[in-house]
């Protein structure tokens, strides 16, 4: 078992759906040397921590059996080395006695055995869809997962109310003959373990490396000056996307210099209202009511602009102001011009309006004219 020997950086992403890059994989260390403990794999990208108290030498993609809770398990070394203790710290995971042992590598017939495991996981889980139908249980399974031992399959759902499924539990492991854990997961996770592509193009980042969920608010969008689309705004999980805090903390940090204006600048033309504000080249759009053009300003010749309403002058007109703003330059607004092709036939345009393009027949016989034509006969 020598694994993909890609150390971790899988081309495909197959090997390794939350893949980890072992930028330490190319250093030369004794394998007794190496930290003992190895992050192993398991469906989905679910993954945890294994003391190697034999000393395997282990490449990145094996298939070990491993230890767990009234059992064993069969799973796939996704890191190994010093990288696992920085993961460890990272998770908070305490290196001591309660990290359980990798039992040995994998043999063929514990990879055959694991193939008929997984291979029961969709039918346990349409079977099981319908027995919470017809239970009348407000819940939705998302997934299912057998042990490598066929003794214990984990049931992961969502709700969003408390569901009281203790039989449930009975008629489950009565009808599939295994020990029977249900564990409730929320919309983002249940969105990773399903997988999918994101608007973006690329795959979803809970499915991919995102392992931490934080709260995102609308604030998030409305600091990044996006429309409050919910379309736009929400996952496939139907919550807002978690891509929305990614760059937060750069439109803070660019917005500090921006003034915040509770009320619009005042000039003998009439109130300017703030109608957008470009962070990122500091230019603030501002418009007068019944025009449709939008004069831009730069932040220092808004914030005299302020200064001046403050002290009671108000100017002529949305002009730079002062001596040392005179030789800014200011993007003009260039309205687009939208050309209609006028080139279309009349008798294409009846063609595509379809329902208002056909005559009446005069051999049909509801037709006015037939009715009395044989009505003289």
């Amino acid at each position: 078992m020598a694994g993909c020997k890609s150390n971790g950086s899988c081309g495909t992403g197959g090997c390794n759906k939350m893949n980890v890059f072992d930028w330490l994989g190319n250093m030369d260390i004794p394998s007794v040397e190496r930290y003992d403990v190895v992050e192993v794999r398991f469906k989905n990208g679910k993954k945890d921590f294994f003391r190697n108290v034999e000393r395997l030498d282990l490449i990145t993609g094996d298939a070990v059996v491993v230890e767990v809770q009234n059992g064993h398990h069969l799973g796939f070394v996704s890191l190994q080395g010093e990288l696992v203790r920085i993961q460890m710290m990272k998770k908070k995971v305490v290196d001591n006695e309660e990290v359980l042992a990798i039992t040995r590598l994998a043999t063929e017939r514990d990879l055959d055995k694991f193939e008929q495991t997984q291979a029961r996981n969709l039918p346990t889980m349409y079977r099981t869809r319908e027995i919470i139908h017809d239970m009348g249980l407000k819940m939705k399974l998302s997934d299912v997962e057998f042990q490598a031992d066929n003794s214990k399959a984990t049931f992961y759902y969502s709700a969003d109310e408390r569901v009281d499924f203790r039989e449930l539990i009975k008629v489950l492991a009565s009808e599939f003959k295994i020990r029977v854990e249900m564990k409730q997961i929320s919309l983002r996770q249940e969105a990773g373990r399903l997988g999918g592509i994101g608007s973006c193009g690329r795959e979803l980042c809970c499915s991919t490396w995102l392992s931490d969920f934080k709260s995102v608010s609308t604030s998030a969008a409305r600091y990044q000056n996006l429309s409050l689309n919910p379309s736009k705004l929400s996952g496939q999980c139907g919550r807002l996307k978690c891509c929305l805090n990614y760059e937060l903390e750069t439109y803070m940090e660019a917005l500090e210099d921006i003034p915040h204006l509770d009320e619009p600048l005042k000039t003998k033309k009439g109130l300017a209202q703030l109608q957008k504000t470009d962070i990122f080249k500091r230019i603030m759009w501002f418009g007068f009511q019944g025009e449709t053009v939008w004069h831009p300003l730069t932040v220092p010749q808004v914030n005299n602009l302020i200064e001046l309403n403050k002290q009671g002058i108000v100017p002529e007109d949305l002009k730079p102001v002062g001596e040392d703003l005179e030789l800014v330059e200011v993007e003009k607004v260039i309205e687009p011009e939208f050309k209609v092709d006028l080139s279309l036939p009349t008798e294409s345009v009846k063609r595509l309006n379809g329902k208002n393009n056909k005559k009446p027949s005069k051999n049909k016989p509801h037709s006015r004219r037939n009715r009395k034509h044989r009505k003289n006969k």
